[in-house]
């Protein structure tokens, strides 16, 4: 860091010094820095408790307690020349005390730092005001695990900076600042930079964690998704046996459909369709040519009311015009495979209608066959 003298048009370096070197402390001196001007680490933090250590069954206290502009409690550590090896771990303790505290239990801390150093000004009026003169009624303090995390130092050991990249993959929001005091002509100098992230890189960073964050969430539901499916139609197959002449050979899955013969035509088929808000039977249309679907369900549909009558049910009948396959089905709504209780209604539903389905369709089937035979295909599965 260097003073320019615009008299002379030049540039003095400060000194660079350690805290000890200029006989500063944490308590008496950085904290109360930053207590006193909390917009030294580039955002407007509402201070509201300093050694505060009202942690049930623990005599800890950490350095300064603050609120953000979003309603999340930030827990401020200072360090003066050496980060020391536990801070992270000092920190996320912090965090995890603070986690429960309720927005009264919030307010209560606040006073008790106002009676001390502000004249006893009244901890909602003050917090009214740092939200935009809101209404406290209508001010939300600390919701859901968004506290945060800033750590200060002169020099942070890499076993301290690499546990805070980690965790920030994890959505814990960290930050650490490199304090460094300067010296010149008996005058002392203090920068404060935002090293981790890097402030330039700051929103980069939360982007691409919230978005690892998300594809993990994602790869999890997928799994969890595949694990209860395949749960599922193990169950189904067991209560199926000698109940149907369908499914009779088939095994468990992961996906949300599972697929029978039993029409005797190649691409035709029998199938159970499970999702989160239905469960359905159906006859899919399924050959590599988008013109012998066509063919088959015209030629199944020809015969609509007197299969529906045999069904006992109007059927969803879909062509599906400007694709390959075509389907017949009928559904359960309002029912989720992900609510083990409501596995027997889903169960009994499918088995029962893909037999009354297989046995309404069965006698048509040679229609079916008929309708190929201009076409040089082998009809047989």
């Amino acid at each position: 860091m260097f003073v320019i003298d615009a008299n002379t048009n030049s540039i003095t370096a400060l000194t660079r010094k350690t805290f000890a070197e200029l006989g500063f402390k944490e308590r008496a001196h950085l904290q109360e820095w930053i207590a006193g001007n909390p917009d030294s680490l580039g955002e407007k933090l509402l201070i509201i408790q300093k050694e505060f250590s009202d942690f049930s069954e623990t005599n800890e206290r950490l350095d300064l307690l603050a609120l953000d502009k979003e309603g999340n409690l930030v827990i401020i550590e200072n360090k003066l020349d050496d980060s020391g090896k536990d801070v992270t771990w000092q920190a996320l303790k912090y965090a995890s005390y603070c986690s429960t505290l309720t927005k009264e239990e919030i307010r209560t801390i606040f006073q008790k730092y106002l009676e001390v150093n502000s004249n006893g000004k009244s901890a909602i009026d003050v917090l009214s005001e740092f939200y935009d003169d809101a209404d406290y009624s209508e001010i939300n303090l600390n919701q859901r695990m968004t506290q945060r995390i800033i750590l200060i130092a002169a020099n942070f050991r890499k076993e301290v900076t690499s546990t805070v990249l980690w965790l920030m993959n994890f959505n814990i929001q960290m930050q650490c600042f490199k304090a460094t005091p300067y010296e010149l002509n008996n005058q002392h100098f203090l920068t404060l930079d935002q090293i981790i992230p890097t402030k330039d890189a700051q929103d980069y960073v939360i982007s691409m964690t919230n978005k690892a964050q998300e594809e993990y969430k994602t790869e999890e539901e997928v799994k969890n998704r595949h694990k209860i499916r395949l749960e599922f139609w193990a169950v189904l197959l067991r209560e199926i046996k000698g109940k149907s002449t369908l499914f009779q050979n088939s095994n468990p899955v992961k996906d949300h459909w599972l697929v029978a013969g039993g029409t005797n035509i190649a691409g035709l088929s029998y199938q159970f369709v499970i999702t989160m808000t239905g469960a359905s039977v159906l006859m899919n249309f399924g050959r590599s040519s988008t013109e012998e679907n066509k063919t088959l369900f015209d030629a199944l549909y020809a015969k609509k009311d007197a299969l529906e009558s045999k069904f006992g049910n109007v059927l969803n009948w879909e062509r599906l015009a400007d694709k390959k396959s075509s389907k017949i089905s009928f559904s359960l709504p309002s029912v989720n495979y992900f609510n083990k209780e409501e596995w027997p209604q889903i169960i009994d539903f499918l088995i029962l209608n893909i037999n009354k389905l297989e046995s309404a369709t069965r006698e048509y089937m040679p229609v079916l066959k008929k309708s190929l035979t201009n076409s040089d295909v082998d009809t047989n599965e």
